[in-house]
């Protein structure tokens, strides 16, 4: 296992004998499951159970901050708030930092092989389909669901986690790209220009938006990631979990037009404020948020380029044409930000 191929060694076979480690043993049949940044499985057992198996990209995160990622899921389970939480996993002498583990339940694990060593956690399977957003009452449900999880949030404070600000999104991954020659040429002063400028209404943007509170998040909460199912929405896992302003777990619900944005934020803080005040000052952060996404997301693409699912997920990453893409999208951003925030 290398840097760079992080997952070569995770065979099928290598998968199952992970989980059986773990007392967990599967009956042969696994299915891959979509993720560029793990690995995941749907692994079915011998005893008619069905889990989802996710091993961690190496060196992404730290024990520490999965661990917090784990913690996080467990409290919002003892709150009946529907997510898969990682199950307790046996420990043995390839358990990862056994002792430690067993204490908080042994819900991450790892597995030795030759090549190297999986870090990894099991969940319960649940399924669901998309969620029907042109529904206001769809909307209003995931904003009770998501206000769910943040006065579980609110309670506690992560140590570990990344905080979300525009020096770790923006100006960070910014640096990085430019660092390392990751623009064409012909396209880096177009692009450049339009992420120096962006950052710095970024950057504006927050220092007007003043002292707001902060709390746990589940951090990625686009509509790809909620499933939904006759008890209603639930997400997968935290895998993105952060700490940051409510709003950044709002915004990626929105789409379409100003207008149809503005009825949607509607729908879904009708629900989220049955549980769960909101700051309306946090809605002027909405465009700032979504150009710190389009800068991270490049800088993401590229820091897993040579992990070898990228270029086939990414072809077009590496042409100019790409590049003069986000150029055009920097550019919108700066017209989105002069634009009033939405009005709830």
């Amino acid at each position: 296992m290398s840097d760079d191929t992080p997952y070569a060694g995770l065979t099928p076979e290598v998968v199952l004998d992970a989980l059986d480690a773990a007392g967990l043993r599967g009956d042969g049949r696994l299915i891959q499951l979509n993720s560029y940044e793990n690995r995941v499985f749907q692994v079915f057992l011998e005893d008619g159970r069905v889990v989802v198996a996710k091993f961690y990209r190496p060196a992404r995160w730290s024990d520490a901050q999965i661990l917090e990622e784990h913690a996080f899921a467990a409290e919002l389970a003892e709150h009946e708030v529907p997510l898969a939480a990682p199950w307790p996993l046996q420990a043995d002498a390839r358990s990862l930092h056994a002792e430690r583990l067993t204490r908080l339940g042994a819900t991450l694990a790892s597995f030795a092989t030759d090549a190297g060593a999986y870090r990894f956690a099991v969940a319960e399977r649940k399924a669901g389909r998309a969620p029907e957003v042109e529904d206001p009452a769809v909307l209003e449900w995931i904003g009770r669901f998501i206000a769910r999880i943040h006065l579980v949030g609110a309670a506690g404070r992560f140590e570990h986690r990344l905080t979300l600000s525009p020096a770790s999104h923006g100006h960070e991954p910014r640096d990085w790209l430019l660092a390392h020659d990751v623009v064409p040429p012909d396209a880096l002063p177009a692009w450049r220009g339009m992420a120096d400028e962006a950052l710095k209404r970024v950057d504006a943007a927050f220092a007007q938006a003043g002292s707001l509170r902060t709390l746990r998040l589940h951090g990625d909460c686009h509509l790809g990631n909620i499933l939904w199912s006759a008890a209603g929405p639930h997400f997968v896992d935290l895998d993105d979990a952060l700490t940051g302003a409510a709003v950044q777990d709002l915004w990626m619900l929105l789409s379409g037009s100003r207008a149809e944005r503005q009825q949607q934020l509607g729908a879904v803080l009708d629900g989220y404020e049955q549980f769960m005040e909101f700051d309306r000052r946090e809605l002027a952060l909405i465009e700032p948020l979504r150009t710190l996404r389009i800068l991270h997301h490049s800088a993401w693409i590229a820091r897993r380029w040579k992990d070898p699912a990228f270029p086939i997920a990414f072809p077009w990453f590496e042409s100019p044409a790409y590049w003069a893409e986000q150029a055009t999208r920097l550019r919108d951003q700066l017209e989105a930000m002069d634009e009033a925030p939405l009005i709830a």
